[in-house]
């Protein structure tokens, strides 16, 4: 993590990308081990998922726990593209109308790349 200066914009926002970019690593690691522990479990099983009845909550529980790896990695991209923002100085800008995007919306979604208005308008 690079220095932190309270104030200037860009380091607090490098700040705030950064400590989410590790509670996402965080959060993948586990959901990873999660959906590993589930296909060894059905691995190991002789669930049949069309015709057991357990076969189908193991066949759910595997696409939602994938759904959720996938979610994750996604949003890491996004923080990595936002971190790039913020290397580059343009982290804040609507990528569409070339305007600021509001603290208030940058503090909800760090990884925010338009304003409220061109967001709205999608």
């Amino acid at each position: 993590m690079g220095a932190w200066t309270y104030g200037d914009p860009m380091s607090d926002a490098r700040y705030r990308l950064e400590a989410e970019r590790t509670e996402t690593l965080r959060r993948l690691a586990s959901l990873t081990r999660d959906f590993d522990g589930i296909v060894a479990a059905s691995r190991d099983s002789n669930a049949d998922d069309e015709h057991d009845p357990e076969g189908a909550t193991i066949a759910f529980e595997r696409e939602q726990t994938g759904a959720l790896v996938a979610q994750a990695e996604r949003h890491l991209a996004e923080i990595d593209t936002a971190l790039e923002r913020v290397a580059a100085r343009t982290y804040g800008t609507c990528e569409q109308c070339g305007g600021p995007i509001a603290d208030g919306r940058l503090e909800a979604r760090p990884v925010a790349r338009t304003c409220i208005s061109c967001a709205a308008a999608r």
